[in-house]
């Protein structure tokens, strides 16, 4: 029987997570040059039309459909047939299409978080394809292999919220793009400043507003499982904060703006496999790690000399890996982990993680190079230099005026 209470806390969280790639395109956009803070944002934007008709023509059949042999849903509720206003078979208190509604959304941001890893050099036309295509090949097989039914599923993966099926698979479609796409013309020979720090701000703060409905939601019920998972991803964010700027002040000698917004957004992706599996303590010890984690991960680019433009590999990458392997050591509530005699369940998780690993790099590496050969990925030089708003789009996000 559908209940009003499970329903409007779902329609809440469904909202909430919609609000996180508008604030991703934000935070994004303040992270890049003056002269390409409209594309970025543009491409969180594009990915809420471009993954929202897909949803409704195929992607949550594939996705969330009657399973198929394990690996990929039927097209059944393609055009979401049969998908209604009565209860569907992932819940029986709140409407199928609420469901639906809500898991749509996680399919929107999922492409989003990549465009940070080609910020100020991919072709427009270029990411609308490369979104089409990495939305269908990658995303609904892995949704459907841990969420939908799939084998991953029935092998015991425990993915709350999507550390491995968003965070792994975005995170490493995006060290692909870096090194397919290819540097930044100045990459290393000029330094690359944020153009509006106070946008990044902003969008972090709706970033770690809108992963209240991300992670609390994914209970698809308002009970206690929720209230956990909500309380845990405010207290990872919060040690995986002071744990980013703690290591930026001993390493660099200032702790930033943009460290502290970085350190949290990389507790938000740690907490977000475990929300609903550990308790508090482990948590904090979750988002203290990721942190320190990240923050080294993203030093190491610098190593590594590869140009992911805005740090999703060293965040979302590496973030959502521990995450996933943090849930087999310290899961407790809904299953049990390392730490609690079920060393299994670490296995497990490796497995998931892995598979996520070498299928989003390997199909990822095919869509690119593919469209390379064919389209052409890069702006031409003139364009990059321009600047992909006035470019790509004919506008400019800063109008200074020169007369009085």
């Amino acid at each position: 029987m559908v209940s009003s209470g499970d329903t409007a806390w779902m329609l809440v969280s469904t909202a909430l997570v919609m609000i996180m790639t508008p604030g991703l395109g934000l935070f994004y956009g303040g992270m890049v040059r003056t002269k390409n803070v409209l594309g970025t944002i543009m491409q969180s934007f594009m990915c809420l039309g471009i993954v929202s008709v897909i949803w409704v023509l195929y992607g949550y059949s594939l996705a969330f459909g009657p399973d198929m042999g394990g690996f990929i849903g039927s097209l059944d509720w393609a055009g979401l047939r049969n998908v209604g206003m009565g209860p569907g078979p992932y819940s029986d208190k709140i409407p199928h299409l609420v469901y639906c509604a809500f898991q749509l959304m996680f399919a929107i941001i999922t492409p989003a978080l990549i465009t940070g890893a080609f910020a100020e050099r991919m072709k427009f036309s270029a990411f609308i394809i490369f979104t089409i295509l990495w939305s269908t090949f990658v995303y609904l097989p892995m949704c459907h292999w841990v969420w939908g039914g799939g084998w991953l599923g029935k092998m015991g993966a425990l993915d709350f919220a999507g550390g491995t099926v968003i965070h792994i698979l975005s995170g490493v479609a995006a060290l692909s793009a870096a090194l397919i796409v290819g540097k930044r013309r100045v990459f290393g020979r000029e330094p690359i400043y944020p153009n509006n720090l106070t946008m990044t701000m902003l969008g972090a703060a709706l970033l770690w507003f809108g992963w209240f409905g991300f992670n609390a939601g994914s209970a698809v019920a308002a009970n206690g499982v929720a209230g956990l998972a909500f309380f845990n991803t405010h207290i990872a964010t919060a040690a995986a904060a002071l744990s980013w700027i703690l290591f930026e002040r001993f390493v660099r000698g200032r702790a930033t703006t943009l460290g502290f917004a970085s350190g949290a957004i990389a507790g938000l992706v740690a907490i977000t496999p475990a929300a609903g599996f550990v308790t508090p303590l482990p948590a904090v010890v979750i988002g203290f790690v990721a942190g320190a984690v990240c923050y080294f991960a993203v030093l190491a680019k610098e190593k590594l000399h590869y140009d992911d433009s805005l740090d999703v590999v060293g965040v979302h990458g590496i973030g959502g890996l521990w995450g996933a392997l943090a849930t087999g050591l310290f899961a407790s509530v809904g299953g049990t982990g390392l730490f609690y005699g079920n060393a299994h369940q670490l296995a497990v998780q490796l497995t998931a993680s892995g598979t996520a690993v070498v299928f989003s790099f390997a199909m990822t590496s095919i869509i690119l190079f593919a469209l390379q050969k064919t389209i052409g990925l890069r702006v031409d030089d003139e364009q990059e230099e321009e600047g992909l708003d006035k470019s790509m789009h004919g506008e400019t996000g800063y109008y200074i005026s020169t007369s009085r």
